[in-house]
């Protein structure tokens, strides 16, 4: 089967599709990989490496695009992207198509794309194996956001994250209990940090509880609660992911203006549209803007920050489902691999995500779930 890497071209996206780790087991499983020229220099990684494993380097996106079956992505296509797009291929990517401009749902079902969202793919335990690595670095990634947003010269309350003895350290709120979350406790805690998580599902705040050993504070996930912890929060971290869906609004504008000012919101799911109501997209080029008296940090591709590191993480997750796909046929590893199954959001250009189609409001156009398995 052929493969293409298309360079990302969305502003300061330094990560790549396949790392040359990547594309040596596909070629070793006798597919051909087409990597655009360049694709993983800002990630560390040269055309020559990419050559000496096995791929053949093209010189232009259209080439990419043009020559593969199966199409490698980082960040959902640009428009400039769309024109490119084969008849019939398939597409890998993180979507997010729920908040996505209409115009690239629109070029997907025009050239009957099968596209398939990273961040869909599921477990039968609800596990999301390839979003999975992408929100560990997330979360890992926030004190070091946070620590940096809190000082007098960022604009902040001038606030060590630790503190220091007879002086209190930062107050964390993380909303969302998940792998995002509970990364990003971890590394706040490690930094001596005061955090409080909210979840909706007590179940999860009992394992972050026994994971680390009593050392956060967990509070249910209730109105009442989280106008509470809003409100004493130097940072905000949203954490909150429902797949194939837009990330409910949690806290309102209200709740924002009673933080005090210099505080920080970093709101991950701005990726899925926000949970907090005053945040809106922001880029790695220009990443906060003040609302409220508050700095928001919306930067929905914040792992581009440490593109090797997250291209590793992206590689390592996904490439047993392109293995399926090539060994196996696109028809084949659907039928054989429920969790690609679920990924699915449009076959050949038709609606087959319920998730997603519940999300636009429309009906799914083809069922991949006939026996009830989604």
């Amino acid at each position: 089967m052929d493969f293409g890497v298309p360079r990302e071209v969305r502003d300061l996206e330094g990560r790549v599709g396949l790392t040359p780790a990547g594309v040596t087991a596909l070629a070793e499983a006798g597919h051909t990989i087409y990597v655009e020229r360049d694709a993983g220099a800002v990630a560390g990684f040269s055309d020559e490496d990419y050559r000496r494993v096995g791929a053949q380097i093209v010189y232009s996106a259209a080439e990419a695009y043009g020559r593969a079956e199966v199409v490698v992505k980082v960040a959902r296509p640009t428009a400039q992207e769309h024109a490119l797009f084969r008849p019939e291929q398939t597409i890998f990517s993180f979507l997010h198509l729920a908040v996505s401009s209409p115009d690239l749902y629109e070029a997907l079902t025009a050239r009957r794309i099968t596209a398939i969202a990273y961040e869909m793919i599921q477990e039968d335990d609800g596990r999301l194996p390839v979003l999975l690595p992408t929100s560990q670095v997330a979360g890992r990634l926030a004190p070091i956001i946070a620590g940096r947003l809190l000082t007098t010269r960022g604009g902040g309350r001038g606030i060590l994250l630790s503190g220091i003895p007879g002086v209190p350290p930062a107050a964390v709120v993380i909303l969302g209990a998940g792998v995002l979350g509970t990364n990003a406790a971890r590394a706040f805690l490690g930094l001596g940090a005061q955090v409080t998580v909210l979840d909706k599902d007590a179940r999860k705040l009992q394992q972050l509880d026994d994971l680390l050993g009593g050392r956060v504070t967990t509070m249910l996930s209730t109105e009442y609660n989280l106008r509470r912890a809003v409100a004493f929060a130097d940072v905000l971290v949203g954490a909150v992911l429902v797949p194939g869906r837009r990330a409910p609004v949690l806290v309102t504008r209200e709740m924002v203006r009673r933080m005090r000012p210099g505080s920080v919101i970093i709101d991950f799911a701005i990726d899925s549209g926000g949970c907090v109501e005053t945040s809106r997209p922001t880029s790695l080029r220009g990443q906060t803007f003040v609302e409220e008296g508050v700095i928001h940090h919306c930067v929905p591709n914040m792992p581009a920050a440490v593109a090797r590191t997250a291209s590793y993480a992206l590689t390592n997750a996904a490439l047993p489902y392109l293995l399926a796909i090539g060994q196996e046929g696109l028809e084949g590893a659907l039928q054989n691999h429920l969790p690609l199954r679920r990924g699915v959001n449009l076959l050949r250009g038709e609606l087959a995500s319920p998730a997603l189609a519940a999300a636009l409001g429309r009906t799914p156009e083809v069922d991949l779930f006939a026996g009830g398995e989604a």
